[in-house]
């Protein structure tokens, strides 16, 4: 196994790559009784049009594929819901899809390995009918529908209708009600065959156990697979520009709610190494926390003239296929503070002092996810989906100065490559 560290800290992270293609991270934790672990394929929202492998078809599935297959792999044969059998056993169970990753997991102090049976066992034995295919069909149907009416949904889906024309992080996770009526158990099936394979799977454990013996106890369970070919998705050509400036929905809300977005053209996503990527998102939080987070000058300002009651959250989103930092909060004028956040981020000057705060307060945040195995886990799947390695974090946040900082702000804080969601109240 390979070993990764950081002694500074007291962290060893231990990565394998199996026979089968199959990346193991385990992370070792012995202050803690509790494990938790989470397998995931690389396998999300956005990858609805691929080559079949061993036909080398074109293969296109309806919107909302990879969600469904999360919701049916629990049914086994037998008539065990295999989520239920998780929660029996005393372990916190759970699974989700996002744009570019599907992931079950699960936590617990006792019978870990008895839900590892039962984990690896679901995983592996796909059991769909044309009946319980039919049956989930309006289960889901029920779950767009409320989807569709939380406006903190509608707003980040809009945001991304505006930043991206054609790329699939505009198409909803679940799909809709429409392309949900044309998944078949042939759909779940040839999606299931191509992207579970364990050459496209990332199994991360924290917590309590010896590397060598877990890793032992990952192997036993794998069921040999043939060697595939590499998955060949078909994503849109990249698109060089945002699609529109902005959009406004009204909904029931009490106050306005507003997104702001920037793509990131920077293709650092696409080209970077871990190295670069875990850079790029150290420098974007850094710069968030110094110009528009709680103790910034903009922050007071706003917060003194009564257009913000509380913070805005901001974050960098990135992926293979997309890059875009959004930044949320709600205000009575949101186009107010839209002109003053894009002017902050562009144009207000940072200090040495600034930079040095920052570090300081990321590195205490990146210190404290280590405490809990569950915030590990999900750090280092989500990380290992996008080609990163998340104790790289702390080697670039080391290294990272203002020179890089005014690097990132001029690449990605363009006024012209800016957008603005809104959802106003009804009334």
């Amino acid at each position: 196994m390979k070993l990764y560290e950081n002694k500074k800290i007291d962290v060893k992270v231990y990565e394998e790559i199996l026979d089968n293609g199959m990346q193991v991270i385990l992370v070792p934790n012995e202050n803690t009784n509790k494990k938790y672990v989470i397998w995931a394929t690389k396998y999300g929202s956005i990858d609805n049009k691929f080559i079949e492998p061993g036909t080398n078809k074109e293969v296109e599935v309806p919107d909302g594929v990879a969600h469904y297959l999360e919701h049916k792999m629990f049914e086994q044969e037998n008539g065990v819901d295999s989520l239920y059998k998780l929660m029996g056993l005393g372990l916190n169970a759970n699974a989700y899809t996002t744009n570019d990753h599907t992931a079950y997991l699960f936590s617990g102090t006792e019978n870990f390995y008895e839900g590892l049976d039962e984990l690896m066992d679901f995983v592996q034995h796909p059991y769909f009918t044309d009946e319980n295919v039919e049956k989930e069909r309006g289960i889901i149907g029920q779950e767009i529908q409320m989807y569709d009416d939380e406006p903190d949904w509608r707003l980040y889906m809009n945001a991304m209708k505006c930043l991206y024309k054609n790329n699939p992080i505009t198409i909803d996770t679940a799909g809709t009600i429409e392309t949900i009526s044309h998944i078949t158990k042939e759909t779940l099936y040839s999606c299931y065959n191509t992207f579970y394979h364990p050459s496209n799977m990332i199994m991360c454990i924290a917590g309590n156990f010896v590397p060598e013996e877990m890793l032992e106890e990952i192997k036993k369970r794998l069921l040999p697979r043939e060697k595939m070919e590499k998955i060949q998705r078909i994503y849109p050509p990249y698109e060089d520009d945002i699609n529109e400036k902005s959009k406004c929905d009204k909904m029931d809300v009490n106050m306005p709610i507003f997104m702001i977005g920037y793509r990131d053209f920077s293709k650092i996503e696409i080209n970077g190494s871990s190295k670069e990527k875990t850079k790029r998102k150290i420098g974007i939080k850094m710069l968030l926390d110094i110009l528009i987070g709680e103790s910034s000058k903009l922050y007071d300002e706003l917060y003194t003239e009564g257009l913000l009651m509380e913070a805005l959250s901001g974050n960098l989103e990135m992926a293979n296929e997309f890059s875009h930092v959004i930044i949320e909060g709600a205000s009575k004028d949101p186009d107010k503070v839209y002109e003053r956040v894009i002017a902050t981020l562009e144009n207000e000057k940072i200090s040495q002092e600034d930079v040095e705060r920052a570090k300081k307060n990321l590195y205490g945040t990146l210190v404290t996810e280590y405490e809990d195995v569950v915030n590990i886990g999900r750090r280092y799947i989500s990380d290992a989906v996008e080609g990163i390695m998340s104790l790289d974090y702390f080697e670039s946040l080391k290294e990272i100065d203002l020179k890089d900082l005014e690097k990132a702000r001029a690449e990605v804080f363009k006024a012209e490559k800016s957008i603005l969601s809104k959802v106003l109240p009804n009334k």
